[in-house]
């Protein structure tokens, strides 16, 4: 639609208002400050219809204002008796479901919605009673409540448990004589197939259903709410019934006067800081509620770029870490075997003289850096710059070599850039997404989210390819298993047939794409019988794979660990880039390649220089001019010696030729395979400096241990896996004396003889812009609230989600690579003496080995420890049942650990998460050293064990009433038709019938 007609008039009341084509009336209204009344209608939710509050006369006649989208011509009648005379009907039938009682609750902080409305309108005071319902408040899970008694019925939570978060939980049973919301077929929450993601509890409009942080503690009497969990409950229902009886004389208004002046008493102590998740790479953002050090809720907000008013449950209740008692808060120095406090400056002193004393003595190059994907992008810059111009060398990496390296080697290939090609609404958009080694409902579940409502309210189609049949697989259009390791040759088989049989993308190739003819030739072996035979894949189902793919205009390439951690990660990933660009699926939107990023900013830990080859924005050590523009800013000179990555230090401490180490942020005794290898070589460094949070296994081998803070202790920026920076603010002052990493390093620096001068986050990313192309444009006052950028960001500040809209590629010659791969056997295969394969990954509840979810009770409760999934038939085998405890061996190690019997795996296919912090439980102490032969990226994935059942016996693992085995139970949404067909809800204004309790 041109300019000119995005906008119109339309008339309400008489009066013309400017409108935007194809706005919601309530969005529209709201822009033009007119005050239509509304309880159910959320803008992420669209209209529910369940409240009534909004009718309003359109074009004469009585319709719900909700659910009109705004037209040309339009008239609107907000102000007319019937209209008026519907809307405060239902409001009366909302307050004869919800007990008022706004002063002593924890939801009175000016947003809700119940409160705001019954103002709003002028409703007078309570016209029919409110009476209790007949059921009990929910406390089972641990982390929200449900109150039946304060709940309108608007549906909302249904409505984003249904077709937004879509787990599909959650209903109305509108049959009952007094309805409500479920959990399945009714059971408590906790028994239910909900994952406490925490949408229900967002879109909430009252206090119906709360997160157990905030409640009692939020305002000056919310102690006294009959929701508050201890001893004062009955005191506040006995005040609260004295004001009820006080109301219905008084009315509303005196009563709304006194929880008005509370709400702005909250004001000065309630805090509200927006930040960035610490989890994975989906980059979600929201408004942290504070109050001292309490934090009492996570509150996202729609105007989050990335995520919305998505959370999971690690982002909307994880957070136990900050105030942990097992924080790090003082340096601790090794001596005479164990660790004492120290102050910051003899911890300097010690680590400048060391660090000085092995350079003079070694030279520059025994000295390595490992940076956090867990730090902001200032930190990762800062983290190189010590490295570069402090100590004098290039090795430097960060944790991206754990996982997404190879993805990024096959992204430089093909395309050019290192990154996904386009944004999350690309992933929504697309008619197919082919999903291949990522758990992502577990791994990403708000990008899983996006994924899940494209395919139920629009279409979506999916093919999984994984060797677990984990939740998106069990949604999935088309489900394989292929044979472990065999991604690239299906892959390729895939790209041959299409080239084959005259399919391809021709146009677009001969115009955007160089290397055709070199690869037609290269995917000579990948014939379909080959791809059948290796692969374990019948023919209908590679010929599913290809009509389905051939049958969408567009089509997103999604992949994650399961591609990337194999021996020819490097090569599968760009198997499946390759695909895309022989398909034409690339350079458009709703199409291209999408690598799931796993840290919250290991994405941007590799944008700002933390590997050995390359300064930030990718530029290589070794140009002249690049290297030179880094010496004069920097005031030193640079090597050009190629560095270590963080897989060549271990080899290289081994050796005796790398001497001294400093980890920040990163676990690497347990995270890296070959764990028992790795602390065995962490033995042998000759200083080691460890920066955390907390006390990990690293730490151990540590002679210095610098305490850390952690995301919400500090102010910066974090780069999602589209490539999106945003900032992130100081929630709460640093715990003890620890301190944020940016000013450790800087510190640091400044006893190295190396001034800096740095006092705040936005000095470095300032800097940092002025030296690369690709953030040439980006500035704190461009990232304002929830503003962001995505690279690369033009010195106006202007940036796009699609890197190669227009189908130039970032080469020089501007066309995009098809890069030829070819097949080597995994590594580490199972044999008689090891007979299974076992697979790794991560867990919804956890992240990773569980350092931070760790400090979370309420997740430690639905997850307490690790354990290995075996299949039904292996089970019967072996004579295992869940809760037997087993000895995993592999060539390398061997770790204790519980069974959990499931059919997500099949056959001699094992699967163990990564949550584990000790040699005994940790499934890094059986995989190999073995890595990918272009990325050095560690064969996780590769790793053969044996299995052998102990005399111990305990619990299942995972408890009867977890989440994983329940059904789910789909429904369109809240259903308000069934609402509508009762007796005691005919439309109004009809008179509510006496009795009718609803």
């Amino acid at each position: 639609m041109d300019q000119e007609s995005e906008f119109f008039d339309i008339a309400v009341d008489g009066r013309a208002i400017t409108v935007r084509s194809g706005q919601p009336l309530p969005q529209a209204l709201d822009a033009a400050g007119v005050y239509m009344p509304h309880l159910c209608y959320h803008p992420s939710l669209g209209p529910i219809q369940t409240c009534d509050t909004c009718f309003v006369e359109v074009d004469g006649n009585l319709v719900r204002g909700c659910s009109v989208v705004v037209k040309p011509g339009m008239e609107i009648g907000l102000n007319v008796e019937e209209a008026e005379s519907a809307r405060m009907e239902a409001i009366h039938r909302v307050t004869a479901n919800h007990d008022l009682y706004c002063s002593v609750c924890d939801n009175n902080n000016g947003d809700c919605a119940v409160h705001n409305t019954v103002r709003d309108m002028h409703v007078p005071g309570q016209h029919y009673a409110y009476r209790g319902k007949p059921y009990e408040k929910d406390y089972s899970n641990p982390f929200y409540i449900y109150d039946p008694d304060q709940c309108i019925l608007c549906g909302r939570c249904v409505e984003a448990c249904q077709n937004l978060q879509v787990n599909e939980t959650l209903s109305i049973d509108w049959e009952r004589e007094r309805p409500r919301v479920i959990w399945d077929e009714d059971v408590a929450i906790e028994d239910s197939s909900c994952v406490s993601c925490g949408h229900c509890v967002t879109v909430c409009p009252c206090n119906a259903l709360m997160e157990k942080t905030a409640l009692g503690k939020v305002g000056p009497m919310t102690a006294l709410s009959p929701q508050a969990p201890d001893g004062y409950r009955r005191l506040g229902r006995a005040s609260i019934d004295l004001v009820k009886a006080a109301e219905r004389s008084t009315g509303f208004g005196p009563i709304f006067a006194v929880s008005e002046v509370d709400s702005a008493m909250r004001e000065t102590e309630l805090k509200r800081t927006k930040t960035v998740c610490t989890y994975c790479g989906v980059g979600c953002s929201f408004e942290m509620w504070t109050r001292g050090r309490d934090l009492l809720k996570v509150q996202p907000k729609a105007e989050a770029p990335a995520n919305g008013i998505s959370t999971c449950i690690k982002g909307k209740f994880g957070w136990g870490h900050i105030n942990s008692e097992h924080r790090l808060t003082k340096p601790l120095i090794r001596e005479n075997g164990s660790f004492r406090e120290a102050e910051w400056d003899e911890a300097y002193r010690l680590i400048a003289r060391r660090f000085n004393a092995i350079r003079d003595a070694h030279g520059p190059d025994a000295l390595a850096f490992i940076a956090s994907s867990k730090c902001t992008n200032e930190e990762a810059y800062l983290m190189q710059k010590f490295a570069r111009s402090v100590i004098g060398t290039n090795n430097i990496d960060n944790c991206s070599r754990y996982c997404q390296a190879p993805a990024t080697e096959g992204l430089w290939r093909t395309m050019g850039y290192g990154a996904d090609t386009g944004g999350i609404a690309d992933l929504e958009a697309a008619e197919l997404l082919l999903i291949v080694g990522s758990n992502t409902a577990e791994s990403h579940p708000v990008i899983a989210t996006r994924m899940k409502r494209a395919a139920k309210l629009h279409g979506q189609k999916h093919i999984v390819a994984d060797l677990r049949k984990n939740e998106m697989a069990e949604r999935a259009d088309l489900f394989m298993r292929p044979e472990p390791g065999t991604d690239l040759i299906w892959m390729n088989a895939v790209s041959k047939y299409i080239v084959d049989n005259g399919h391809a993308a021709e146009d677009f190739i001969a115009e955007h794409v160089d290397s055709y003819e070199d690869f037609k030739q290269s995917l000579a072996p990948f014939t379909l019988e080959f791809a059948e035979q290796r692969c374990g894949l019948g023919r209908d189902t590679l010929m599913q794979v290809i009509e389905m793919i051939l049958a969408a205009d567009t089509v997103c390439g999604v992949w994650a660990m399961g591609v990337t951690q194999h021996s020819m990660g490097a090569d599968t990933a760009t198997a499946l880039c390759n695909l895309l660009i022989v398909t034409g699926n690339i350079a458009k939107f709703g199409a291209g390649a999408f690598p799931m990023r796993g840290h919250n900013n290991v994405q941007g830990a590799s944008d700002f220089g933390c590997m050995p080859s390359r300064f930030p924005g990718y530029d290589f050590v070794t140009e002249d001019d690049v290297r030179k523009r880094y010496e004069q800013v920097w005031g030193t000179e640079l090597t050009t010696r190629p560095g270590l990555n963080n897989h060549e230090m271990v080899h290289n401490i081994h050796d005796g030729e790398l001497k001294s180490l400093y980890v920040v942020g990163e676990d690497m005794a347990i995270v890296d395979s070959d764990a028992l290898n790795v602390q065995s070589a962490f033995e042998k460094l000759e200083f080691f400096v460890v920066q955390d949070m907390f006390f990990s296994r690293t730490c151990e081998f540590a002679d210095v241990v610098l305490p850390a803070s952690p995301s919400l202790e500090k102010e910066g920026t974090f780069t999602n896996t589209e490539r999106r920076l945003q900032r992130l603010y100081e929630v709460f002052p640093p715990l003890g004396d620890s301190k944020p990493d940016w000013r450790i390093h800087t510190e640091l620096a400044a006893y190295m003889g190396h001034d800096w001068g740095y006092t705040h986050p936005s000095e470095i990313m300032h800097e940092a812009a002025g030296l690369t192309d690709l953030f040439t444009g980006v500035h704190y006052d461009r990232l304002q609230g929830f503003d962001s950028q995505q690279w690369p960001v033009a010195a106006d500040g202007t940036s796009e989600a699609q890197l190669y809209s227009g189908g130039s590629f970032h080469f020089g010659d501007g066309k995009a690579r098809l890069y030829p791969v070819h097949w080597n056997e995994p590594t580490d295969q199972p044999d008689r003496e090891y007979d299974l394969h076992l697979n790794n990954g991560r867990l919804l509840e956890h992240f990773h080995e569980g350092n931070l979810t760790d400090e979370t009770p309420g997740i430690v409760y639905k997850i307490p420890h690790g354990f290995v999934e075996v299949s039904p038939q292996l089970a019967e085998e072996r004579g295992l049942e869940s809760g037997r405890m087993v000895r995993l061996k592999s060539r390398r190690g061997a770790v204790k650990v519980a069974v959990q019997v499931t059919d997500r795996v099949s056959g001699k296919q094992l699967y163990m998460p990564q949550h584990g912090k000790k040699n005994i439980e940790a499934v890094n102490v059986l995989t190999s050293f073995q890595a990918d032969k272009d990325t050095d990226t560690p064969a996780y994935k590769e790793c053969a064990v044996n299995m052998q059942a102990l005399d111990d016996h305990g619990p299942a693992p995972l408890k009867p009433n977890n989440q994983r085995h329940k059904k789910r139970h789909p429904t369109s949404g809240v259903q308000v038709d069934r609402k509508w067909e009762r007796d005691d809800y005919r439309r109004p204004p009809k008179v509510r019938p006496t009795g009718s309790g609803i």
